[in-house]
């Protein structure tokens, strides 16, 4: 029996039969070699860091690109990719077999290194392109050029130019560059989390998330809506993709939301919206975590901790959003939803869950996060023989791998892109002047500084998956931030932030614009949509630094304080939003919830006990409470049918 791999485009002749058949069995025993290959190094180790690397990239961009060939008519563009795809398969291979040899001349390049490594940039960027995009190949151009040719440059951001021989020793022979941190998180965690999640997804755990969320909320008016929010929180805290998660969803929420009333803007905006939980969502947070984790030296699972009240946060403003948005439009409820429902769906397929409750269970316990995955994979395999339409055939074992290496593709191509301009920016220093620069024009001033690189996140984080843009700005921006005083996690969750909102903001949107094609809405109506119901991700990075506390950094009372006053400020801010509670608000009421959470919110520490400043934050609270239960006696006074 064949798997088939990605959609062709190919005419229908005997030849191209066959091609693809050979090409998918080719794809299909790289899958299962590069599966066997991280979770034995992930589970026992003993495979020197570098090494590792080369042969699991080699794997992935010789599959990469064979797959990427099946989608091109012309034979030539076809032949060229299966010749890079051979060519893919020689640097792992021989840092392997030279290894030694490499260690005895001090990581010093020879002629056939450089040789190599030509054809090493020669894959990488054929592989980006097809599976990325432009902008990373622009990217690496521009870092190669400036290596190359920096000496042209005066002043301070020139350099002395390095040859290919330094360049070859340092982005091929060392951790540096393609094998650097990045392909390392590749190989120890991105590549096994996501074989985790293909795993659970293939045996029907994603359905029991989204039944799950019906069961929650399937009897609250606009069920479907706060379904699709957490049904897609939950699955995208596995994936990762934002993009992935709306056409795995999307294509159920969003009927079932216009089936009760919903808009298709607004059903296509709200699944946008709530798949991007997914990247701010532990265990995963679309790689970054992992990433995260191995540049600033702080483990991963504080990491996870840290980033789960800001998600929460996030999830709430939209369930009340979507909520008030049912509300206002009067939409009908999910009859087939419901605590019966719930019952049943654990009842039958609640089993499903027992892996991630394992994988949490082990890491809780101080596993390492690698060998919990190991461990959650294996639980995954045993309980699915439990009940016939969950037993994984071969074949299905076979999809599970293959599923796997193709989700993971476009971020190993990213993260292998970005070790190259990361490997540059070290070699030549330019990382630092780029934080320096931002220093300088920020004139010291930390909000200055915010601002500046808030902007220069978003500008980055556009198109580019949320590894490789966060890859990018951990180097060229999170440095400024600290030089300044803001603890390293507040940094590097700020610019996390701000480097993936491009997914639910224009001129990208990637995320809004593919819940748009599924509900049929305008792209960019969609996206403007998403971006009022998905305001907290503008918001909450400026509370990492005003409330470190919501990163759990700082004593009890400030990481309580700062959790119960981003919770007020979220809650009056997306009703005043909203504008609607019960019934349609008044110009001034909206008003007073927008500025009464911003007092809340004021930009100083919870520890900051200055009468002036208590006394804004007790106004502000005092003016959302008063406003909430004002609505709740008319509401008491004329009980709504809707509500």
């Amino acid at each position: 029996m064949f798997i088939s791999l990605t959609r062709l485009d190919l005419p229908n002749s005997p030849q191209s039969f066959w091609e693809t058949r050979v090409v998918s069995l080719l794809f299909v025993a790289m899958a299962v070699f590069t599966a066997g290959l991280v979770v034995y190094g992930a589970y026992f180790g003993g495979i020197t860091a570098l090494l590792l690397r080369a042969l699991f990239f080699s794997a992935v961009a010789s599959a990469g690109l064979m797959a990427s060939a099946l989608n091109f008519r012309r034979l030539p563009v076809r032949l060229l990719l299966y010749a890079l795809a051979l060519i893919a398969w020689i640097p792992g291979p021989h840092l392997w077999q030279s290894y030694m040899d490499i260690i005895m001349r001090g990581a010093m390049s020879i002629p056939l290194d450089q040789w190599i490594f030509v054809g090493l940039l020669l894959v990488v960027v054929t592989l980006v392109r097809v599976r990325v995009g432009w902008a990373l190949v622009i990217l690496m151009a521009l870092a190669l050029a400036y290596a190359t040719w920096g000496y042209l440059i005066p002043g301070k951001y020139g350099h002395g130019g390095y040859d290919l021989s330094r360049l070859t020793s340092t982005l091929m022979l060392s951790t540096e560059g393609v094998y650097g941190v990045p392909m390392g998180v590749a190989v120890e965690y991105i590549f096994l989390f996501a074989l985790f999640g293909s795993l659970l997804t293939r045996i029907g755990t994603g359905e029991v998330f989204v039944d799950l969320a019906r069961g929650l909320t399937g009897r609250v008016q606009g069920g479907p809506g706060l379904s699709a929010a957490l049904s897609s929180a939950m699955l995208g805290s596995l994936n990762g993709s934002a993009v992935a998660n709306v056409v795995t969803t999307g294509t159920f929420t969003i009927p079932l939301m216009k089936k009760v009333g919903y808009t298709p803007k607004l059903a296509a905006a709200i699944e946008a919206a709530a798949s991007s939980a997914g990247q701010i969502m532990p265990p995963v947070m679309g790689a970054a975590a992992f990433l995260m984790a191995e540049i600033i030296g702080i483990p991963y699972g504080q990491i996870a901790l840290a980033a789960l009240a800001p998600a929460l946060l996030y999830i709430l403003a939209l369930m009340i959003a979507v909520r008030l948005e049912a509300g206002r439009l009067n939409l009908e409820r999910d009859a087939a939803g419901g605590l019966a429902f719930l019952t049943e769906t654990l009842k039958t397929r609640g089993y499903l869950l027992i892996p991630l409750f394992i994988l949490i269970g082990f890491m809780v316990a101080g596993e390492s996060p690698t060998r919990a995955a190991v461990l959650a994979i294996v639980a995954g395999l045993l309980i699915s023989p439990f009940r016939a339409n969950t037993r994984l055939k071969l074949t299905e074992l076979l999809q599970v791998c293959q599923d796997t290496l193709l989700a993971t593709l476009p971020i190993v191509a990213a993260v292998a892109a970005a070790g190259i301009v990361i490997g540059v920016l070290n070699l030549t220093g330019m990382g630092l002047m780029v934080s320096g620069l931002i220093v300088d024009v920020g004139g010291g001033s930390l909000w200055a500084v915010l601002l500046l690189t808030a902007l220069a996140s978003f500008v980055l984080g556009m198109g580019l998956p949320t590894s490789a843009a966060y890859l990018l700005l951990a180097v060229l921006v999170a440095p400024a931030l600290t030089r300044l005083g803001m603890p390293p996690l507040s940094a590097h969750m700020f610019i996390f932030y701000f480097g993936l909102v491009s997914a639910i903001t224009p001129p990208v949107a990637l995320a809004a614009y593919a819940a748009a094609s599924i509900a049929g809405s305008s792209p960019n109506e969609t996206a403007i949509e998403s971006m009022r119901l998905g305001f907290v991700k503008l918001l909450v990075p400026f509370l990492f630094v005003t409330m470190p506390g919501l990163l759990l950094i700082g004593n009890a009372w400030e990481i309580t304080g700062a959790i119960v006053l981003a919770t007020i400020a979220t809650t009056a801010l997306s009703i005043g939003l909203a504008g609607w509670l019960g019934r349609g608000m008044a110009g001034w009421e909206r008003w007073v919830f927008i500025i009464a959470a911003l007092m809340v919110a004021w930009p100083t520490n919870v520890a900051n006990l200055d009468p002036v400043i208590v006394a804004i934050r007790l106004v502000g609270i005092v003016a959302t409470v008063l406003l909430a239960v004002r609505f709740w006696l008319e509401l008491r006074r004329q009980p709504l049918s809707t509500a």
